[in-house]
């Protein structure tokens, strides 16, 4: 009896491991439930990334439909995206970056604010500028309370300040189209 107690310990836990990993496998990691969905929208107290001199809070997303979307000139897909989102600021879409840099990282090198503000005013020049303001989220800690992962993520933020979607990864056509538009609609109203 020992002996099959000694075969079968092994057996059940590599089927454990062995289905554990296959859900893993088989999950889309974009498709995370967001802690925060339902939720007010984190405090915060962060500069305009062009004008050190605004402030900016939490009551900017009172009253108005928000998209907040996660950016940085660095990233390679947010790029893909502005010209959807600048689309989409032209259909009367609010939409308000919140800007993070990796190069204030000393691990990444160092950029100076200006050189960070040029980078921007190149990269919406060129691509569109969608936003009506840009939050600099300098240390990265409102992203970390918001469940930002990297970049690009977008979430809906209703007129009270609710989130009441999360999405990580590009906003495209489709995703807009399908996760997006009919939410968006309702909270527009009539």
């Amino acid at each position: 009896m020992k002996r099959i107690g000694l075969f079968l310990l092994p057996l059940a836990l590599f089927l454990f491991v062995t289905l554990f990993l296959l859900q893993g496998l088989y999950s889309d990691p974009r498709e995370r439930e967001s802690s925060l969905l339902e939720r007010q929208v984190p405090a915060f107290t962060l500069p305009d990334v062009m004008d050190e001199t605004t402030q900016y809070n939490a009551q900017v997303f009172q009253g108005q439909v928000t998209l907040l979307n996660v950016w940085g000139t660095w990233c390679v897909t947010c790029a893909i995206e502005l010209p959807f989102l600048t689309q989409l600021k032209e259909q009367g879409v609010r939409i308000v970056g919140l800007y993070y840099e990796q190069d204030l990282d000393p691990d990444f090198g160092g950029k100076s604010l200006p050189q960070i503000q040029q980078s921007i005013r190149d990269k919406l020049s060129q691509l569109g500028d969608p936003y009506e303001f840009n939050i600099f989220d300098v240390s990265r800690d409102y992203s970390i309370d918001l469940g930002v992962t990297g970049a690009p993520e977008t979430f809906l933020i209703d007129r009270e300040g609710r989130i009441r979607l999360h999405h990580v990864g590009d906003l495209n056509p489709r995703i807009w189209e399908q996760k997006f538009l009919p939410l968006y609609q309702e909270l527009m109203g009539p």
